[in-house]
């Protein structure tokens, strides 16, 4: 199993991509380093990446900040399925993602998805237990082993601030489809979720 990455290891991950490839460099160049950041592992992060999928990060954010309120600041499992359909609506969850986030709630109180048991399993393993839950798909399961758990080689090609960032870093006419995503993700093994921040910090940087 990978080891999560720290702030020191992300440095020298850097490193070793702006010396191995110059789109990344100029990213570095022109923005300077990003900073290394990361989510808190648990249900409450997993529910706000549930509410970003397809919507801007200040939607979702917004949707979040007004579930906290229903329940008061202190988001589980328990007092998410406490709430109504109608409540979960009025904070800004779509009818959809509403039963997605119930799905989430119902798997992980009834113990069917123990998220604290990620941390020891392998990036494939600790993403199929994720993708076994309603609502719950490959990005979303990327996106938070990624940022939550800190994983070091995640790649995802369904991003689509990824996929624009790698337009412009690549110079590319059109956008790449998953396939070329996929193939341009190879070139940064094992530091794949390191070039996704990179390319993230270009994206919300211009």
């Amino acid at each position: 199993m990978s080891v999560p990455l720290t702030p020191q290891g992300f440095g020298r991950a850097v490193s070793a991509l702006v010396a191995q490839d110059g789109d990344l460099a100029a990213i570095v160049a022109q923005h300077g380093r990003p900073r290394f950041w990361h989510r808190e592992p648990g249900f409450p992060t997993l529910v706000l990446i549930i509410l970003e999928q397809q919507v801007s990060l200040a939607s979702a954010r917004a949707a979040y900040d007004r579930l906290l309120e229903q329940v008061g600041g202190r988001l589980n499992p328990a007092r998410l399925l406490e709430l109504s359909d109608a409540s979960l609506r009025a904070a800004g969850c779509s009818r959809q993602k509403t039963r997605y986030c119930r799905a989430l709630a119902a798997a992980v109180e009834a113990g069917e998805l123990p998220l604290d048991e990620l941390d020891g399993l392998p990036d494939e393993e600790a993403r199929a237990r994720l993708q076994t839950v309603v609502g719950i798909g490959r990005w979303t399961a990327d996106v938070y082993l990624l940022s939550a758990l800190r994983r070091p080689d995640v790649w995802p090609v369904g991003d689509l601030a990824l996929v624009v960032a790698l337009q412009r870093a690549k110079g590319l006419t059109e956008r790449p489809t998953p396939a070329a995503m996929t193939r341009a993700g190879e070139n940064w093994r094992p530091w794949r979720s390191v070039a996704a921040r990179l390319l993230w910090h270009d994206y919300l940087s211009r």
